[in-house]
C-alpha cells in the first residue's frame, strides 16, 4: 500500500512510556484497561483503552513486559501527564510503581519478520531500538494506517466523547469480551452485542483541500453525514454515519471501501 518493499522504519512522534511495576500492578491494569493482560502471556505486546465509567475514550496504548514491570506506550505530552494522572487516582493504596518516561523514542519497522503490531499485521513491528533499515517520514506509515481503518488515538478519537465500538477497535484487537469487568465495560459489551452503533470511523479519499479536524461531512442534500478527523495529505479519517456511506462515494470526501 505504501508502493516500498523493502523494510523501512519510521519514527512516531510524540510517544511516551509509563513503566507499571510493583506487586499489584497486574492486578490494577487488568481491573481497569479493554484487553486481556494474561494475552502477554502468549503475544509479545497488546493493544487497549482506558475508558470512563460511560465507556468513552480516554486513552490508547501498547503494553508489553520487561522482566516484572508492564511499560505502557502511549501518547506523550500532556496526554502521558494526564494518563499518569489517571493510573495514580485508580491505584490507591495498591503496592504499585508508576513512572514516567516522556519525549520517548518509538519506531516501527514495516516489513520485517518480527511480531506485528497488535491491530494490523501490515502496521509493522513497534521497538524503542533504532532499527537498521532505510528511514522513511512518517507520512509514509500515517497513509497506511489511515488507508487500513486503524484510528491514532486521540487524533482520529474524541476523549470522553468516542466509543471504542465506533472507533472501531474492537475490530483491531483492542476489546475482550471475555475478561470480566472493566472501567465502561458494560457499555462497550452492550454496544457491541446489539450492533446499535450508528456511525463508525472510515478512511477516506479527499479531493480538493483538506478539511481541519472537526469539520463538517455533508451529503449531496446538504445533510450533515459525520465529522472529519485527522488527515495526511489526500487521506483521512471520518466519523460518519453508516447510512450515508454510499451517498458519499463519488463525493469530495469518499469513503475508501466504496
Amino acid at each position: 500500500m505504501t508502493g516500498l518493499t523493502k523494510p523501512y522504519f519510521v519514527q512516531l512522534p510524540n510517544r511516551a512510556v509509563i513503566r507499571a511495576g510493583g506487586p499489584q500492578a497486574h492486578e490494577l491494569l487488568q481491573n481497569i484497561i479493554s484487553n486481556d493482560l494474561d494475552l502477554l502471556n502468549t503475544q509479545p505486546s497488546l493493544y487497549a483503552c482506558l475508558l470512563t465509567p460511560q465507556g468513552k475514550f480516554l486513552f490508547d496504548f501498547f503494553i508489553t513486559r520487561d522482566d516484572d514491570d508492564y511499560l505502557i506506550e502511549c501518547e506523550g505530552g500532556a496526554r502521558a501527564e494526564a494518563f499518569l494522572k489517571k493510573l495514580t487516582m485508580y491505584r490507591l493504596r495498591s503496592k504499585v510503581d508508576l513512572t514516567l518516561e516522556d519525549n520517548k523514542s518509538v519506531y516501527v519497522v514495516v516489513g520485517s519478520d518480527q511480531p506485528s503490531d497488535p491491530r494490523h499485521e501490515q502496521l509493522g513491528h513497534r521497538t524503542f531500538t533504532k532499527p537498521d533499515v532505510e528511514e522513511q517520514p512518517f507520512a509514509t506509515w500515517d497513509r497506511l494506517r489511515i488507508t487500513l481503518g486503524v484510528p491514532d488515538g486521540s487524533r482520529d478519537m474524541e476523549v470522553e466523547k468516542s466509543t471504542l465500538i465506533e472507533s472501531r477497535i474492537d475490530d483491531l484487537n483492542g476489546v475482550s469480551f471475555t475478561k470480566g469487568c472493566y472501567i465502561g465495560q458494560e457499555i462497550t459489551a452492550r454496544m457491541h452485542n446489539l450492533g446499535i452503533a450508528k456511525k463508525h470511523l472510515v478512511p477516506v479519499h479527499i479531493k480538493g483541500d483538506a478539511l481541519p479536524p472537526g469539520s463538517d461531512i455533508l451529503k449531496p442534500d446538504g445533510h450533515l453525514a459525520g465529522e472529519m478527523r485527522a488527515s495526511c495529505g489526500d487521506l483521512g479519517m471520518a466519523l460518519l454515519k453508516d447510512e450515508a456511506l454510499e451517498s458519499l462515494k463519488d463525493g469530495p470526501i469518499r469513503p475508501l471501501n466504496l
